[in-house]
């Protein structure tokens, strides 16, 4: 086995289920996580050559995994406006019918919630809330300013917060 082979063995095992559950929250299947992730693992092994290291090597595969996500997801809201579905009621529908989601009402509500956001403020709740990364590493990953990013998650946790409240009366 060669070095680069088993670097990338070893970013494979390091990253896997971290990069996994960060593609799952965004397109909200087991089974397109899983599929999106062989993609992203395809696209770090093509790139490795060339990483520079002018990021952490975290921040560029993050951002390896949320461009394959957003791409399947744009495929997913092309094929949805086809069927005349919204994106929204599809991943809201895979919310319910998974059999994966071990979660209670309020959780399955918090998701779908998540889901109806606009795909920016999702993505910044996503990363910020369950994934706890810092606004810094946000912006290296999108490309976006730490005071929008910023915005754009106060802006979410609100949207989230009065649909919960609408949900539970």
């Amino acid at each position: 086995m060669d070095n680069l082979e088993q670097t990338f063995n070893e970013i494979v095992a390091k990253y896997r289920e971290r990069l996994y559950w960060h593609i799952r929250s965004l397109v909200c299947s087991h089974e397109d996580a899983d599929d999106v992730l062989q993609d992203c693992f395809v696209k770090i092994w093509k790139a490795l050559p060339g990483f520079r290291g002018d990021s952490e090597f975290f921040t560029w595969a993050w951002r390896i995994a949320t461009n394959e996500a957003l791409n399947f997801l744009h495929k997913q809201k092309v094929r949805a406006a086809l069927s005349f579905e919204s994106l929204r009621t599809t991943l809201e529908n895979r919310i319910d019918e998974d059999p994966w989601f071990d979660g209670d009402a309020l959780q399955r509500d918090l998701a779908k919630a998540i889901v109806g956001l606009p795909e920016k403020q999702r993505l910044v709740f996503q990363m910020r809330y369950f994934e706890e990364l810092s606004y810094e590493q946000i912006s290296e990953i999108t490309g976006t300013s730490v005071g929008a990013l910023k915005a754009s998650y106060h802006i979410a946790y609100e949207k989230i917060r009065e649909k919960l409240k609408l949900s539970s009366l």
